[in-house]
C-alpha cells in the first residue's frame, strides 16, 4: 500500500515553480526528499499538507484523495517544520493542551514519553527553549496522536550531533512493524545515509529522480584524475573542481566508457548535491 502518492503537482509563483511532480512512497519506508536551498522541497510539503493552493495535480495519501478528506487524513499526518514559530511566551504545557483537542487519537501517555525522552520541561515557556529544543517539541507533538505518516521538514537542523543521532533511531525504530512512513525533508544528508530507504531528488522544482537509496547513488560515479585527463571526460561531465592532484568530477554511471582509466567511485548524497550544485560552472 503507498503511504503517499503525488501526482503531477505543480504550483507557479512569480519567480519560480515546482512542476509536474510525482512520487511514491511505500508504506513502512523512510523517503529522503533532497535538493538545494529553493529547489522546491518546502513548497511541496506545504502543497502535500494543503498548507497552500495547488494550480495542478492530485495527492493521495493511503489511497485516499487529500483534497476529498483533509479532515480525516490529517488525523493520520504527523509534520513538524524545523523552522516552526510557537506562541513564544507560553509554556509548554499550554501548547499541548491547544494542540491535543485537535487530535482524537491523541496518547497522553506517549507525549509524556517523549517529553522524558527528549528532557523536556513542560513548565518551560517556549521562549526559554533553544532551536533544538523546539524541534524536539514539535517532534513530540507530531508522535502523540497515532500518526502513520510522518512528513518531516528540516527536522534535525539545529541538533547537536548526539541528538541527531538519537533522532534518527526513533525514526528508524518507528517504521519497524510496518504500520509508520516517513518523508524526511533534510540538508544533513548524513543523516539520510543512515536512516533512508528511498531518495526523492528535487531540482530546480522538478523531480530529477526517485528511487532505492543505494540504486539512486549507483547511478553516478565520482571521477578523479589528472588534469589532463579531464579532457576525456569534460563534456559528459555533470560538475567537476580542480584541485591540486588533478580534478573530481561527477559523471552519470551510464555515461561513463568500461575502458576508462579514471579511478571512479561511488558518491555519498552530499557530494550528489554539490556537484549538481556547481553544474552551471562546468562550461564556464
Amino acid at each position: 500500500m503507498l503511504a503517499l502518492d503525488i501526482r503531477n503537482l505543480s504550483k507557479k509563483y512569480s519567480d519560480f515553480q515546482i512542476k509536474d511532480v510525482s512520487f511514491q512512497l511505500e508504506k513502512g519506508y523512510i523517503m529522503g526528499f533532497i535538493g538545494g536551498n529553493g529547489a522546491g522541497k518546502t513548497t511541496t510539503i506545504k502543497s502535500i499538507l494543503n498548507l497552500i493552493q495547488i494550480d495542478n495535480g492530485e495527492i493521495y495519501v493511503f489511497g485516499k484523495n487529500m483534497a476529498e478528506h483533509e479532515l480525516e487524513l490529517k488525523q493520520e499526518i504527523g509534520c513538524t517544520f524545523g523552522d516552526i514559530d510557537f506562541y513564544t511566551r507560553s509554556k509548554i504545557k499550554t501548547m499541548t493542551r491547544i494542540t491535543k483537542k485537535f487530535y482524537k487519537n491523541w496518547n497522553d501517555e506517549t507525549y509524556y514519553n517523549y517529553l522524558h525522552r527528549f528532557k523536556l520541561d513542560e513548565n518551560k515557556k517556549i521562549a526559554e527553549l533553544s532551536t533544538g529544543m523546539r524541534v524536539k517539541y514539535s517532534l513530540a507533538l507530531a508522535l502523540s496522536h497515532g500518526a502513520k505518516l510522518l512528513i518531516l521538514d528540516e527536522p534535525t537542523s539545529g541538533l547537536d550531533p548526539v541528538s541527531r543521532d538519537e533522532l534518527i533511531d526513533i525514526f528508524q525504530q518507528l517504521i519497524v512493524d510496518g504500520e509508520i512512513s516517513i518523508l524526511f525533508s533534510t540538508h544533513i544528508t548524513s543523516d539520510l545515509e543512515k536512516c533512508a530507504d528511498f531518495i526523492t531528488f528535487i531540482e530546480n522544482g522538478q523531480i530529477f529522480a526517485s528511487s532505492e537509496k543505494n540504486d539512486f547513488k549507483d547511478s553516478f560515479r565520482l571521477l578523479s584524475g589528472s588534469e589532463d585527463q579531464l579532457h576525456q571526460v569534460k563534456e559528459q561531465l555533470i560538475s567537476y573542481k580542480i584541485n591540486s592532484f588533478g580534478f573530481t568530477g561527477l559523471i552519470h554511471t551510464k555515461d561513463l566508457k568500461p575502458s576508462s582509466e579514471l579511478k571512479a567511485t561511488t558518491p555519498s548524497l552530499e557530494e550528489i548535491m554539490i556537484y549538481f550544485a556547481k553544474k552551471e560552472d562546468v562550461h564556464v
